[in-house]
């Protein structure tokens, strides 16, 4: 008898009904991300945003994109996912914000070895959790299962968001210039850079990330896979209020790699280590590591997810805004004549 092919997919090890309930269990999610602008829902075959006339005069598209690393490996083996959409959020929305922009929306991708309705229920409500904290609309995305190309259990995120802002008002750096206070504000933690060599440093599995650490005062699992701070609403507040200069997103490379990306030519960021925020597992991971400073600070955000530099006479007041909406922040340092770079002392 000839073989029929029309079960071939699922024999294949694609589950087209558990996509269909995935998108099911999502719509609850997906909704509470509306903002005014959104159109249509979910299903289609793409996510549609309307620009409301009028509102800026000559308005920019500021986009990005990112994902969480190996973050990713933290979820896998505590099997705890509704946190890791936060961190995808994130690092697309706090990179527009950077800019001057306002995120508007988002879109995620999810590749998984087996779609697992009810865990990509989990992973989606963390996106649209992010979504909520950024004031940005989740329009949709995909989940795509790749049998065979990854472990049924595990699961890759990214994402991909397009924010806008007036021209005139965008963080470009032009008004950067010698004498202007940096401000730093506290990450969450280590958020979603460096950890590829925390998984060796603690030789992460399932035993090494229930261990508690008294400094901690939780255990390494649940410090590591803290989701990253979303600093959109407090950041668009504040330049609302205070002209910002330049402002970097502490992400991948620390200190040494991002502020530079603020900087223009001949300027130089002199940064007081002490002034900046301090969590205990930074501390951790260099004993437990044996890893120099320099290295630290050209891995990690040390504390400090975001810089800002403003006029040294508007500084108190930007501190202030940012700390009655939510934040941490203080005045880390100054920007310098110099060559460009960072230095740390």
């Amino acid at each position: 008898m000839e073989k029929s092919f029309s079960d071939s997919y699922a024999a294949a090890g694609v589950d087209v009904t558990a996509g269909y309930k995935s998108v099911e269990l999502i719509k609850s999610h997906v909704k509470r991300t509306n903002i005014p602008g959104v159109i249509g829902g979910i299903g289609g075959f793409g996510g549609m945003f309307e620009l409301a006339a009028n509102e800026y005069n000559n308005p920019v598209l500021v986009s990005g994109t990112d994902g969480v690393g190996t973050k990713i490996k933290l979820a896998f083996l505590m099997d705890k996912h509704d946190t890791i959409g936060i961190d995808c959020v994130a690092m697309c929305v706090n990179d527009v914000a950077c800019s001057g922009a306002k995120p508007l929306f988002f879109l995620d991708y999810i590749a998984c070895g087996k779609n697992y309705p009810e865990k990509i229920e989990q992973i989606v409500k963390g996106v649209a959790d992010g979504c909520v904290q950024s004031g940005c609309a989740l329009v949709g995305g995909e989940t795509a299962e790749h049998p065979g190309m990854m472990p049924d259990e595990e699961y890759d995120l990214a994402g991909f968001t397009v924010g806008i802002g007036e021209k005139d008002k965008l963080v470009s750096g032009e008004h950067l210039k010698a004498g202007d206070a940096i401000i730093g504000v506290a990450s969450s933690g280590i958020h979603s850079n460096g950890f590829s060599l925390i998984r060796k440093v603690f030789n992460i599995n399932s035993e090494t990330i229930a261990v508690k650490y008294d400094e901690l005062g939780t255990t390494l699992g649940e410090t590591l896979l803290t989701p990253t701070r979303i600093y959109v609403k407090p950041l668009l507040t504040l330049m609302d209020n205070v002209r910002v200069n330049a402002i970097s997103h502490i992400t991948g490379g620390g200190f040494y790699e991002n502020v530079p990306r603020m900087l223009n030519d001949n300027t130089l960021a002199v940064i007081e280590k002490d002034k900046c925020f301090k969590l205990p597992i930074f501390d951790l991971i260099q004993k437990t590591g044996n890893i120099p400073e320099h290295d630290m600070y050209n891995t990690f955000n040390m504390g400090t997810g975001l810089m800002l530099a403003v006029d040294s006479d508007k500084a108190d007041e930007a501190v202030r805004i940012l700390n009655e909406n939510g934040e941490q922040a203080t005045i880390i340092g100054e920007i310098k004549d110099g060559e460009k770079g960072v230095e740390i002392c």
